[in-house]
């Protein structure tokens, strides 16, 4: 008699996904793409670029003004995207 190791398709690509990209990966992409909702649909639409790396969030932004006013609302936007993350995985905002 013949016995298959039967897992979960979707906890074998998450096995996956945690061993090539790391963890908090799944995590990191649920923050980025709460972005929209946490900001609002102005400032996203002026959002040319966000990626994560050390648990920062590098966000690049069209406008200088925005950008200013951006850096005003950081340790909120920070919070709010954690929760949205569902686990804290940024620590700092960094606006280009």
């Amino acid at each position: 008699m013949v016995y298959y190791d039967v897992q979960n398709l979707g906890d074998l690509i998450k096995a996956f996904i945690e061993q090539h990209k790391g963890p908090d990966y799944l995590y990191e992409m649920k923050a980025i793409n709460a972005w929209p909702e946490v900001v609002g649909s102005f400032v996203a639409s002026h959002t040319i670029d966000l990626s994560i790396k050390n648990r920062m969030l590098f966000v690049r932004v069209d406008s200088d003004a925005l950008r200013t006013e951006l850096s005003y609302s950081k340790s909120l936007l920070l919070k709010d995207l954690n929760a949205k993350a569902g686990k804290e995985v940024l620590d700092e905002i960094v606006l280009n």
